[in-house]
């Protein structure tokens, strides 16, 4: 625990002095996020706020994970450096898509970034690649838990391939979608990472204890500089590595199904836009104010502060309910 402590302080340490720095560079090289007329009018004001923030807790989770491997020794054996790896280049390889996506944006001035289909071509490949890797690599087999029963089934090699693209795929995209507030996707995921913090120091899990304490030191970090009102965002480059990061924990842990528990906010975020569309489609009329569902209750009157306090309490209840769902 007192590890685990330590290189979680380190990864924040590391996300607030790379923000002191990165944050003026970020200014300097124009790299202000450009506000969708789509989203709320009074959204407008955050214009030009530097995105691709990111990276600040991407760099200081890769170097506190360095640390906590080679000198507090998480990784007293090969097979646990394997699935520390695996953990960091899943969610960078998503999070280069969210950087390419950025450039795009902010270089290249074209407000869409990525069209939809390059972009989810990009992700399913990662997610291809990912998937194989797990279980060819013996990171993982083929094993899913199911939450509340303790039903461990075998899925074989060709369900589970699918199944594991799909929980990829699902997780990155909401997470991106829950990006829409400042500081909103930054707790919820920390409290998940929290989570999986301390379900896998039940169960000694190190790789996932080590790879979830740093990215809870990182957001903390990042959160300094993400909170209301917001210095900078995270861009594409830090929710689709969140949305990667966090896939591949409920991955790695036999229990992706979790995710639906735990991650909740997460699927309401997404359904609320699946369901926003389709009924527009289909009578003209919409179901929230605006969608995400983070928009809606802006559109009730609700704070940003009270909206992120509020899905994050939510989550932090939710994660108490995957204790339960696990059965330890």
């Amino acid at each position: 625990m007192i590890k685990t402590i330590t290189v979680a302080l380190i990864s924040f340490i590391l996300a607030a002095v790379f923000g002191v720095f990165l944050i003026p560079l970020l200014h300097r090289l124009k790299f202000g996020q450009e506000i969708r007329e789509e989203g709320p009018k009074w959204h407008q004001k955050k214009s030009g706020t530097p995105t691709m923030g990111g990276i600040i807790f991407i760099a200081s989770a890769i170097l506190a994970s360095f640390v906590g491997i080679f000198v507090f020794g998480f990784g007293k054996d090969s097979g646990s450096i394997k699935a520390v790896l695996s953990l960091l280049g899943i969610s960078l390889g998503f999070g280069v898509i969210g950087f390419i996506d950025d450039y795009i944006k902010v270089i290249l001035k074209r407000n869409l970034g990525l069209r939809a289909g390059q972009k989810f071509s990009l992700q399913f490949l990662v997610a291809l690649i990912a998937a194989v890797w797990m279980v060819s690599g013996g990171v993982v087999d083929t094993e899913i838990a199911v939450p509340f029963t303790g039903i461990v089934l075998d899925a074989g090699y060709f369900v589970y391939i699918p199944f594991v693209i799909l929980v990829m795929l699902a997780a990155v995209n909401s997470v991106n979608l829950t990006d829409g507030l400042d500081g909103l996707a930054t707790c919820i995921t920390m409290v998940i990472c929290i989570f999986y913090c301390i379900i896998s120091n039940i169960t000694k899990n190190y790789p996932l204890t080590l790879f979830s304490a740093v990215l809870v030191g990182g957001l903390l970090g990042f959160f300094l500089y993400n909170k209301f009102p917001a210095r900078v965002f995270m861009g594409d480059t830090g929710s689709l590595f969140l949305g990667g990061a966090v896939s591949a924990m409920a991955i790695y842990m036999k229990n992706p199904l979790l995710l639906l528990i735990v991650g909740l906010v997460y699927v309401m975020e997404a359904l609320s836009v699946i369901i926003q569309v389709a009924w527009f489609k289909k009578t003209g009329k919409r179901i929230f104010k605006m969608s995400p569902i983070h928009h809606h209750f802006e559109m009730c009157g609700w704070s940003e502060v009270k909206i992120v306090t509020v899905f994050s309490a939510v989550t932090a209840a939710l994660c108490v309910l995957g204790l339960a769902a696990t059965g330890i």
